[in-house]
């Protein structure tokens, strides 16, 4: 996995661009691996993993190892090794005082 690269769900309408990876680890969606293609017939959304992504939005690991960018929602959410990614927060911008 290396910058640049699209994911697509194998269960649900989601694709992401990977921002950023360090190390190597099994990104899925809705609790089944993505890759490059998407196959002929979907599978089963894992309850667990049902929480949606947003388009535009930034999922972040806890370590901050791998970054994804939402291109197309969808119902499945991302993880990692099976841990779920969480949205990244916005950086404050400084003030203008």
């Amino acid at each position: 996995m290396k910058p640049g690269t699209r994911l697509k769900s194998a269960v649900c309408d989601t694709e992401v661009m990977v921002v950023k990876a360090q190390g190597e680890g099994v990104v899925a969606c809705g609790g089944a691996p993505m890759a490059a293609d998407r196959p002929a017939s979907l599978g089963a959304l894992d309850p667990a993993f049902a929480a949606g992504t947003q388009m535009g939005k930034r999922y972040v690991d806890e370590a901050g190892t791998v970054e994804m960018l939402c291109v197309k929602p969808g119902k499945g959410s991302l993880s990692l090794n099976g841990v779920a990614l969480v949205l990244k927060d916005a950086k404050p911008l400084p003030s203008s005082d």
